[in-house]
């Protein structure tokens, strides 16, 4: 194939004849392979590829009349069911389908096998551009989208080796966030309630100690862990570290708002007041926040950002040239409401 002029440079747009005709293959397979690459040999995929980078081919851009398929798990069904975090998540994700003209199928899975056999449904569905992990970073949910040979893109969730791409709120950040404007307001006992187990939530556990490190040594009696994200076990750990301790922080900040509702129930049960006595601050953002008695400080997470942006990394995926897995982290906001206010002595 010669598309170069004297000097070597392109004369015209080079078309996927060309290509087929440089690699010495089918146009369908060129075609297969610079999108989901479904039944082209790696090592012919990879040859198609540099010949369209050494000859600046146009890639398509167009997502229009393919499917994504949304795989909720369990903790995001739970969510759902709770509060509208993932509700806005779905919202995001069907609004910029709806810009782009694609259409979303949403499936749900509670563990690996359900998962093996939806991979297997959207392997064998040639309509389907690819997938969207929602909330999902356990190691043995992960397992099986190894080498699944259609773009996978987690949302809400990581792959800690870097093997998938994903869309996360930036977690540790927030949490540094939240803990320098209670730090701000002279706060230096700030209790962190959390419920351990996700990576996620680990990143806001690591945000708030990176900067609680700042006064010293941080105590580590300032942790208060539930099993999960249930305002009654919230309320019902605070009660008991009231009781074992005393008061002996002047702030709490939740790793959720279910969390930080319940810790206020809690120190309203003990007569202590919020913020007069102790300042709470949750990390959601949910618009229900500013109903509670106080209304709840907190950070607020692009929620329906996070499912357009997955969507948009997805789109890159299927129809760009092949590339490393990627984490993209979206930054989070302070709300600040009525549940903070100064620091009052211990």
């Amino acid at each position: 194939m010669d598309v170069t002029g004297k000097r070597g440079k392109i004369s015209r747009r080079v078309r996927l004849e060309d290509l087929a005709e440089r690699c010495g293959v089918s146009v369908s397979t060129v075609s297969r392979a610079l999108s989901t690459g479904q039944g082209v040999r790696p090592e012919i995929r990879a040859e198609i590829i540099e010949a369209a980078r050494t000859y600046n081919y146009a890639m398509p851009s167009s997502v229009a009349g393919k499917k994504a398929m949304i795989v909720a798990s369990s903790a995001a069904m739970i969510d759902y069911g709770r509060n509208q975090f993932t509700l806005h998540v779905l919202e995001g994700l069907q609004e910029r389908a709806t810009t782009l003209r694609m259409e979303i199928l949403t499936r749900s899975i509670a563990n690996p096998a359900e998962e093996r056999q939806l991979l297997d449904e959207a392997m064998n569905d040639e309509t389907i551009a690819g997938l969207l992990f929602l909330t999902l970073d356990d190691e043995d949910m992960l397992a099986p989208t190894r080498d699944f040979m259609k773009p996978i893109v987690l949302v809400n969730g990581d792959d800690p080796f870097m093997r998938l791409s994903s869309v996360t709120p930036c977690n540790r950040s927030a949490a540094a966030l939240a803990t320098d404007h209670l730090r701000q307001l002279g706060h230096e006992r700030i209790l962190f309630l959390m419920r351990p187990g996700r990576r996620t939530i680990e990143r806001r556990y690591e945000g708030w100690h990176d900067r609680m490190r700042l006064g010293g040594a941080v105590d580590p009696g300032l942790v208060v862990m539930v099993d999960d994200w249930l305002p009654e076990l919230a309320r019902a750990a605070i009660l008991k570290r009231l009781d074992e301790k005393g008061c002996d922080f002047t702030a709490v900040l939740a790793a959720g708002d279910v969390l930080a509702v319940g810790a206020m129930m809690a120190l309203a049960e003990r007569g202590i007041q919020v913020p007069g006595d102790v300042s709470v601050m949750g990390m959601d953002g949910l618009p229900q926040g500013a109903f509670h008695n106080p209304p709840l400080t907190s950070v607020h997470i692009p929620m329906r950002e996070l499912g357009a942006a997955a969507l948009d990394l997805l789109r890159e995926t299927v129809t760009g040239f092949e590339m490393p897995a990627r984490r993209v982290e979206l930054a989070c906001k302070m709300v600040e409401r009525a549940s903070t206010g100064p620091a009052s002595s211990i």
